[in-house]
């Protein structure tokens, strides 16, 4: 029988037992997580001697990983971004990877405007100030509707956060290193590739593009410098995108308004100055982490991991 280990904390949290049987109908026998957290790659390499595959969230796939895995044939990621496999060493062992494309894209959307409008209506701050000093004044804040709002990265989260944006009459500035036309036309989207356009003109940045290394520290001082001072930073994307050194003296000094920040370099943020800043909303990595998105990412990556298994 194959042997199917999966590390995601919320794999099959909502529908087990159907899961469960579509393993068994296939002779799988699935090896949940009941460590309650993220693998060690030290956890990892004493877990995958004898699998054929592995379900894989933010846990590190690394080559000492894949070499104490001789009979891995797949490796199925519980999400998109596949920055903490490494690829290369999959490919050159002929291990096929897959990814649950588009299955989180509407929750990490709603998580992502949940953190823009909640920076710039000062929603954490007030709530806060109300609770522990019984502080009742009125805290001035930013308008969102009819703004000028850019989406960096138009793949499927980036097309969710349009809707939303769409729905508060925003002025959409669209980046990405591929240009579909016909959807930026649809959409009425000023497209570029020049972020520093973006970062001049927009009041608000949502970032939905993925870690490489051309994008590694893409968001820095340099860009935080032309940015206007009323700016919204969200990020729901990888940690190293963004210069969390350049992102707390943007912030500390003023010169934005303010970030919501759901993934960071290290995680999780230990010993950071970015815990001292009241203009930043701070997300677990947890943007995808609704029963919906779960569900399907659960049931796609299972569907990804059997018919590899079985090809």
């Amino acid at each position: 029988m194959a042997k199917v280990l999966i590390t995601p904390r919320s794999f099959a949290k909502y529908n087990k037992e159907e899961i469960v049987q579509l393993f068994e109908e296939a002779d799988i026998e699935p090896i949940f997580n009941e460590t309650g957290t993220i693998y060690t790659e030290e956890k990892l390499i004493e877990s995958v001697s004898d699998v054929d595959g592995i379900i894989v969230g933010v846990d590190p796939i690394t080559e000492n990983v894949i070499n104490n895995a001789p009979k891995l044939k797949t490796i199925a990621k519980y999400g998109v971004g596949i920055d903490n496999i490494n690829v290369e060493l999959a490919k050159e062992k002929d291990i096929t990877i897959t990814r649950t494309i588009g299955a989180n894209a509407s929750a990490v959307a709603d998580y992502d405007f949940a953190l823009l409008m909640a920076v710039a209506r000062r929603v954490v701050e007030i709530n806060n100030a109300a609770k522990e000093k019984i502080d009742w004044s009125k805290k001035m804040a930013l308008d969102i509707y009819g703004k000028k709002i850019g989406i960096l990265g138009l793949g499927a989260t980036g097309r969710e956060t349009v809707k939303r944006a769409q729905g508060f009459a925003m002025d959409i500035y669209g980046y990405d290193i591929y240009e579909d036309k016909d959807y930026i036309k649809e959409n009425n989207i000023h497209f570029t590739q020049d972020l520093t356009t973006i970062f001049k003109e927009c009041d608000f940045i949502s970032i939905h593009i993925p870690l490489t290394e051309d994008t590694h520290y893409l968001i820095n001082k340099d860009l935080f410098a032309i940015a206007k001072p009323n700016l919204v930073l969200t990020n729901t994307a990888r940690g190293g995108i963004i210069n969390e050194k350049d992102l707390y003296e943007a912030l500390a000094n003023k010169q934005i308004f303010g970030a919501g920040i759901d993934a960071f370099e290290q995680e999780p943020l230990e010993d950071s100055p970015l815990l001292g800043l009241e203009n930043l909303i701070i997300g677990t990595h947890t943007a995808a982490s609704s029963v919906g998105a779960s569900e399907q990412m659960t049931f796609q990556a299972t569907q990804n991991v059997i018919s590899e298994i079985q090809r």
